[in-house]
Formats: C-alpha cells, sequence, structure tokens
C-alpha cells in the first residue's frame, strides 16, 4: 500500500508543476502581448504628436501676415550723399628668396 500513496503523491507533484508550468507560459505569453500593445500605442502616440506639431507650424504660418516691406516716406529729407574715400595703390610686398 505504500506504492500507491507514493504514486498519488508523485502524481499530485507533477500537476502542481504542471500547473505552475501552465500558469508561468500564460504569463509570459500576456507580457509578449502587453509589450507589443505598449509599443503600437507608443509609436502611434508618437506619430500623432509629431503630425501636431507640423500642423501647428503649417498654421502659424498661413495665419501670420509677412512683415510689411518698408516704403519710402514722403516726410523724410534726403540726406547728402556719403564720399567714400578712393582706393590708395599701395606696393604690394615684394617676395624674398627662401635662404
Amino acid at each position: 500500500m505504500a506504492a500507491r500513496g507514493s504514486k498519488s503523491a508523485q502524481e499530485r507533484t507533477q500537476a502542481e508543476r504542471a500547473r505552475v508550468y501552465a500558469a508561468r507560459t500564460a504569463q509570459h505569453q500576456e507580457k509578449i502581448r502587453r509589450r507589443v500593445r505598449d509599443n503600437v500605442i507608443a509609436g502611434v502616440g508618437g506619430a500623432v504628436l509629431v503630425l501636431a506639431a507640423i500642423a501647428s507650424q503649417v498654421a502659424h504660418a498661413q495665419v501670420t501676415a509677412p512683415e510689411p516691406t518698408p516704403t519710402p516716406s514722403s516726410s523724410v529729407e534726403p540726406t547728402a550723399p556719403v564720399e567714400t574715400p578712393a582706393p590708395t595703390e599701395a606696393p604690394a610686398p615684394e617676395e624674398t628668396p627662401a635662404e
């Protein structure tokens, strides 16, 4: 009868190991699915953020008017032109042969 009891204990041990293995495998598979889901969510969120930044820049460029070009006003009197000095002909330095 001792053999029956030990066999039953052995079966219980094997059943427990199988249950723990199945639970560990299921947990591992769930972790993989969660990582894939999180990566997809992060990728989509990043893409949305980049597109929103681009759309914001485009909208800002279209809404903001360009700087007006300056026009001369009639109330300002023109000043006398400034004379620039004529270039002087300075002699170029002569090359000395290397010794």
